[in-house]
């Protein structure tokens, strides 16, 4: 059924140790973490569980039953303590008295709250009944993919009695909610020695009377059911190849290329970060005779669909003929076409009360022989909806190669997708920061002013590439940005500027990190000091070669990307007072520094006409933090103007017109204020930011 690492055996990882001396409350977070640690149990932000603890009650001091649960939108691989909603099992009791039937079942989650034990602000999720009437201490509800592909089957009640016999039950398709809660309730009491049941197109659901039993019960579950598969599904996947895969580096040079393009076609409405997936369960899927009609069915688990639409979009490429050009012209047609067949979908779909249309874009691009492509806001949900069509991928493996893969029907499918509920939550949500959806790639990312600008601009949401040359430091920078932000925001790429290989190298990482690009900061450099006279040509085609050929080739990189895009682009050079005011004994610095102000000049003229934006910020003195400003720099400007090197800073602070120091952080300001659209309407402009210098007045 399933690749050589899906197929391995689930450990049981409890420590006897490691619980003993737990409360029950720390007994259910160890559980949970240890469930959500492999995603072949359920994937990021799916399933849950729960524990009826007794504990005083901080009005009366009586002891009371409470469920412990996790709370709305929480993961149970990562919740702490907080995660979990705290509700008093008499109050949940007592809903059912005012529960006015399944056409109401809804209304019943705005009860949840009067159920609140010990004002815990941990929202309860929509499965709190579940566990609630599951008359049982311990309650798992999993996603596994093992257990999916026998839900998802066509005889999968038939399927689910030959593995299991009668120690688990089985439940016919039925949307979260109050109603599945009582179902769960009465099943449990009509089957007193089950030890879960199998909802149907959805998951699983196993208990306990200790959180251990509990646990090591939905371990050996999902082991079995593995077992039976690796017995019974020994066919070809999905029917065998039918078309060949591509080796890696060709894989990756297509995904290069369709991802900006598409990226560019589907990112009017809101900016979009990609993901591309190439393991080997995607490419035995992406192969296989079965791809394009197992693709129509979509998914089965709700969580599943959730993540990654009512159905994928595969994309027109033969691996055997891999001339992408035919592809690129294609692609057009084939997501209007898509967004065309969702529209359709929701207007067969819609209630009276549906929400509007969302996005008709699809969100998962498979192509035949390379992979998949994934889109979506930002770049942790593009890599968790990839990693559910994985799940989805692996289950269709499993039900097709034992029995006919059922997907959900199309007005389940949309019921769920534009439930009032998940509407309500999405409305919750908080606005998109300002740079949310864009990529960046900074050069000379690792110093003071290129840390400084990624950390500003990943502060407003968006994916930052770092770009340098330094490898150590470009290490320190990832690894202090990846702690700050997540590692979803950031990556790195070694790059010598003054190599049009490296250059090309450099972005084609950006690209299949994060599927286009959006903003470039051109920011590398060197400063030398030297008297004309005792310039060699050396230095000076080495202040020309970064400075000036380096700011181009990463920009004509850029240009070319944004194009492909078709959704304009932004450039935002850092260039020197010195491109503007001449400075003694530094002429091969001050003349390539003219050459980049003068080259942004050109590059706004040849942009605009395709929305790219090109400016510039000239920074003076920025010697915190920069790599610059170490070494010989410091003490050949130091010796230019008659003073020791401790008196630089001063100098310079007492140089301009405001008596200020320049900062990293100052120049990151101006560089997100070009780079973001609160300066939509500007191209081809100089911001100083040297707190005054009058010889490098632009006018």
């Amino acid at each position: 059924m399933l690749d050589k690492h899906q197929g391995a055996r689930l450990a049981n990882l409890w420590d006897d140790g490691k619980a003993a001396g737990m409360t029950e409350p720390e007994k259910l977070l160890y559980r949970s973490n240890l469930l959500g640690s492999d995603k072949r149990i359920t994937n990021y932000g799916g399933g849950n569980t729960s524990a009826k603890v007794m504990e005083k009650d901080p009005l009366t001091g009586e002891m009371v039953e409470v469920l412990w649960v996790k709370g709305s939108g929480g993961d149970v691989g990562t919740i702490k303590m907080d995660g979990f909603s705290t509700l008093y099992m008499d109050k949940l009791r007592a809903l059912k008295g005012i529960y006015r039937g399944v056409e109401f079942e809804d209304e019943m989650v705005g009860y949840l709250p009067h159920c609140t034990f010990n004002l815990n602000p941990r929202a309860a999720s929509i499965d709190t009944p579940l566990h609630a009437y599951v008359p049982k201490p311990h309650v798992d509800h999993m996603h596994p993919d093992a257990i999916i592909a026998i839900a998802a089957s066509k005889n999968s009640r038939e399927l689910t009695s030959k593995i299991f016999g009668d120690e688990i039950g089985w439940l016919p398709w039925k949307r979260p909610g109050y109603e599945l809660g009582l179902w769960l309730e009465k099943f449990c009491q009509e089957n007193p020695d089950a030890r879960g049941v199998v909802l149907e197109s959805h998951g699983l659901f196993t208990w306990g009377d200790t959180a251990k039993e509990a646990y090591e019960t939905t371990i050996e579950i999902i082991n079995r059911a593995i077992a039976w598969f690796e017995t019974e599904n020994t066919g070809p996947a999905f029917g065998g190849r039918s078309k060949p895969v591509l080796a890696a580096a060709d894989r990756a040079a297509i995904a290069k290329k369709l991802m900006p393009v598409i990226r560019g076609l589907i990112s009017a409405g809101e900016s979009k970060v990609g993901h591309f997936d190439d393991s080997q369960a995607v490419l035995d899927f992406v192969t296989s005779t079965s791809l394009e009609p197992l693709a129509a069915l979509g998914t089965s688990c709700p969580d599943h669909f959730l993540r990654t639409k009512i159905r994928p979009l595969v994309v027109d490429f033969d691996p055997a003929q891999p001339d992408v050009g035919n592809t690129l012209a294609g692609l057009p047609e084939a997501i209007a076409t898509y967004r065309a067949d969702y529209a359709a979908y929701y207007e067969r779909c819609k209630r009276a009360d549906s929400p509007a249309m969302r996005d008709p874009n699809a969100v998962v691009y498979l192509v035949p022989g390379v992979g998949m492509i994934t889109f979506a806001k930002d770049k942790a949900t593009a890599r968790i909806s990839a990693e559910f069509y994985v799940n989805a991928i692996n289950v269709m493996r499993g039900a097709s190669g034992v029995s006919t893969y059922v997907g959900l029907p199309e007005q389940e499918a949309f019921d769920i997708e534009y439930w009032l509920l998940e509407e309500a939550k999405l409305q919750r949500m908080p606005k998109p920061k300002s740079l949310a959806g864009r990529i960046a790639l900074v050069t000379g990312g690792a110093g003071g002013i290129g840390k400084a600008t990624a950390n500003r601009l990943m502060q407003e949401g968006a994916c930052v590439v770092l770009a340098d040359i330094d490898e150590t430091a470009l290490e320190a920078a990832q690894t202090e940005l990846s702690t700050r932000y997540g590692k979803d925001f950031v990556r790195s790429v070694n790059m010598n500027v003054t190599s049009e290989a490296a250059v090309e190298s450099g972005f084609g990482n950006a690209l299949l990190a994060f599927g286009g690009l959006d903003i470039l900061v051109s920011n590398a450099g060197l400063a030398t000091s030297a008297a004309v006279e005792d310039t060699t040509l050396a230095l000076w085609n080495k202040n020309m070669d970064i400075l000036a050929t380096g700011y181009f080739l990463v920009s004509r990189e850029a240009f070319r990307i944004f194009r492909s895009q078709k959704a304009g682009g932004n450039v935002v050079f850092v260039a020197s007072k010195n491109g503007l005011a001449a400075s003694p004994g530094a002429s091969a610095y001050c003349t390539a520094k003219a050459a980049e102000i003068h080259l942004a000049r050109c590059l706004a003229l040849e942009g605009a006409s395709a929305q790219i934006r090109v400016n510039v910020v000239n920074p003076d003195a920025v010697l915190r933090g920069s790599k610059i400003w170490t070494g010989e720099w410091k003490e050949q400007r130091a010796a230019a103007y008659k003073m020791d090197v401790d008196e630089l800073e001063a100098h310079y602070r007492e140089r301009s017109m405001l008596k200020l120091s320049v900062f990293p952080e100052d120049i990151a300001e101006a560089i997100y204020f070009l780079a973001s659209d609160m300066s939509a309407k500007s191209t081809g402009n100089i911001v100083n930011v040297d707190a005054g210098n009058a010889q490098s007045f632009t006018r």
